[in-house]
């Protein structure tokens, strides 16, 4: 199993033959060109740094083998295709992705501020091994090898992301949710973060595009 960290929050993972898109955002240049050539599509919310709605709806004119998975607000937003191939998600469902089991974990959008509303938000558990938490900390109830780990934003806050990988565990992290750090900043964020900070858990940091296999 392979993982290709692009743009943000946009990873691809490749496992015997398939190629699942988690995230295409408008923060990632390449999202229509990872659409195209991409067997399925999961979306953790409907936020558009995760969502680039116009670019997934047209990849699912052009593209009638295409399928995507994601909250009721995403499926909402991509209207019927009148043939199941956008699926509404909820925690505690598993799906079989192209043959890949992804277990789906749901739980709200990480607070930003008493006065901003945020929406619900789902993370995956992808063939068992790595977790995509979309925009929350919140824990998975199942082990995780390879956890990615949002670093950057404004719902972001060092302290619960040190408590987020202590609680899961997993052998390493992947930073993601980065684009509004500078390099400085995710290098900085991976000190706290890694294996030399609170948590002793090693921090892949991955420039778009790079690679590892998990």
């Amino acid at each position: 199993m392979r993982l290709t960290k692009h743009a943000h929050a946009t990873v691809v993972i490749e496992d015997a033959g398939q190629r699942i898109l988690i995230d295409p955002g408008t923060f990632t240049p390449d999202a229509a060109e990872l659409l195209a050539s991409a067997t399925s599509v999961l979306v953790t919310h409907e936020h558009f740094d995760h969502f680039a709605v116009d670019d997934v709806r047209a990849a699912l004119a052009a593209r009638p083998d295409l399928r995507v998975w994601g909250p009721a607000p995403v499926a909402a937003a991509l209207g019927e295709t009148g043939d199941g191939r956008v699926a509404t998600v909820t925690s505690g469902d598993v799906l079989d992705v192209a043959g890949i089991e992804v277990r789906v974990f749901g739980g709200d959008h990480a607070q930003i501020h008493d006065g901003i509303t945020v929406p619900h938000n789902v993370g995956y558990l992808v063939g068992g091994r790595v977790f995509h938490p979309g925009d929350s900390y919140a824990v998975p109830p199942a082990p995780v090898d390879t956890l990615l780990v949002p670093a950057g934003g404004p719902w972001v806050k060092v302290g619960e992301a040190i408590d987020f990988i202590a609680a899961v565990a997993p052998r390493r992290t992947v930073q993601i949710h980065d684009v509004m750090l500078s390099e400085i900043g995710r290098a900085s964020t991976a000190m706290f973060l890694g294996e030399k900070g609170l948590t002793g858990t090693p921090m892949l940091v991955l420039g778009s595009g790079e690679s590892v296999e998990i």
